[in-house]
């Protein structure tokens, strides 16, 4: 894989401060993958962020069962915002969850909001999963950040707690064209089967939300995730 004609390091994601000269810890799944998956030795080199120093070269300074130590050395990327979009969906099933948050994270979205609408089938989520995948897409894709992953929630609490002055587009069959205008703050995909007849009254009650239609096919839930998206960065395109 290849990035402005250099060949793409290993990426890691950590919390630690980024400076040059820095030593930073490694967890023992990380120090398991850089040593026995990647084979990497000490004295090797990997990309490392933490989703606000930019990407740094590191190099390997011990590699232990269960933890390791790196040295931060140069700086490879400054820091930059994802696109500040807002993904709220509706699981359709726990493995539509993973694959949501991972095609979101790759495709830029700065936040993710699980919900529950009501004809979801899905009521319980696994946090730490869903952060672990996000973080996952990120090392693989490139970007600087990973999204932050909100609680499931019912779909009137997120339209109780939306801001008023972002604008969310709703995919829904028979809704309006996704065109260009000022750039929707967020999407929401429903459930299969799509919202009840309730919760489309309660989105004309908003004031702020748009119903949008992705086009003449029936797509699955997880389709509908990367076609939402694609299409928002198709027509406002991608800052990141």
């Amino acid at each position: 894989m290849r990035v402005e004609g250099q060949i793409r390091m290993l990426r890691l994601f950590v919390d630690a401060e980024l400076r040059e000269g820095a030593s930073v810890s490694l967890d023992s799944d990380q120090a398991a993958w850089l040593g026995r998956v990647m084979r990497r030795r000490v004295g090797g080199r990997f990309a490392i962020f933490n989703g606000r120093d930019g990407e740094w070269e590191a190099e390997i300074a011990a590699l232990e069962r269960g933890s390791g130590q790196a040295t931060v050395r140069r700086r490879l990327r400054p820091q930059r915002r994802s696109p500040d979009i807002w993904l709220a969906f509706a699981p359709a099933k726990r493995g539509n969850a993973d694959f949501a948050v991972r095609q979101a994270t790759e495709l830029g979205a700065a936040r993710i909001l699980p919900v529950i609408a009501a004809r979801s089938v899905v009521d319980r989520l696994n946090p730490e999963r869903l952060r672990r995948i996000a973080v996952e897409a990120a090392e693989q894709c490139g970007r600087l950040d990973v999204p932050e992953i909100a609680p499931l929630a019912p779909l009137r609490d997120l339209l109780a707690a939306w801001p008023a002055g972002r604008p969310l587009a709703a995919c829904h069959p028979g809704g309006g064209a996704m065109q260009a205008g000022p750039a929707p703050g967020g999407l929401l995909l429903g459930p299969e089967g799509g919202f009840a007849a309730a919760e489309l009254d309660a989105f004309a009650e908003t004031g702020f939300v748009r119903l949008v239609d992705l086009g003449p096919r029936i797509l699955r839930a997880e389709t509908a995730v990367v076609a939402a998206l694609s299409m928002r960065h198709a027509i406002w395109g991608d800052g990141a």
